[in-house]
């Protein structure tokens, strides 16, 4: 069985970008599209109806390329002990009010008990202070959540010999 990996929204868009002049995110695009073309096949890939959501703004163009990209994966249903564990996030202050739906893929990764949560929101999600508190609350909650990281972090194989 393979890994799950639920995808964040800043990995999708990480993926479908015109190459950045910023050095730093077009290093993350790099990485988002090694890892997307070396390593995705060893994980099952998940989203949700957020992840949909934020996909859907902008340019049209870019829009239809993303949505194809997330086809890929298998929707996750948002349930009540989902919006639930979001909104301890939220009112626990963990993740301000305005970031509300960055509690809800962390919410949603970890309800539907997703291995690894791929972001490249490195604010809200993805942040070492956080995301220790966060992991903390959803223990208390008799959550597992799941491992947060970016598609850098996910890319080296363990080698068992």
């Amino acid at each position: 069985m393979k890994p799950k990996v639920y995808l964040e929204t800043t990995v999708i868009s990480y993926l479908m970008a015109r190459p950045s002049r910023d050095l730093r995110i077009a290093a993350h695009q790099q990485a988002t599209q090694d890892w997307w073309h070396d390593r995705r096949v060893a994980f099952d890939l998940y989203a949700s109806q957020f992840v949909i959501q934020e996909a859907s703004q902008g340019n049209k163009v870019a829009v239809e390329e993303r949505l194809k990209v997330l086809e890929e994966t298998t929707l996750l249903a948002v349930t009540d002990e989902a919006l639930a564990l979001a909104e301890a996030i939220v009112s626990r202050r963990l993740v301000p009010q305005k970031a509300a739906v960055d509690a809800a893929h962390i919410a949603v990764a970890t309800a539907n008990a997703m291995d690894y949560l791929l972001t490249w929101n490195l604010k809200h999600i993805a942040n070492a202070v956080i995301r220790g508190k966060v992991e903390s609350l959803c223990r208390a909650e008799g959550y597992e959540p799941p491992i947060i990281c970016t598609p850098e972090e996910l890319m080296e194989e363990v080698d068992d010999g």
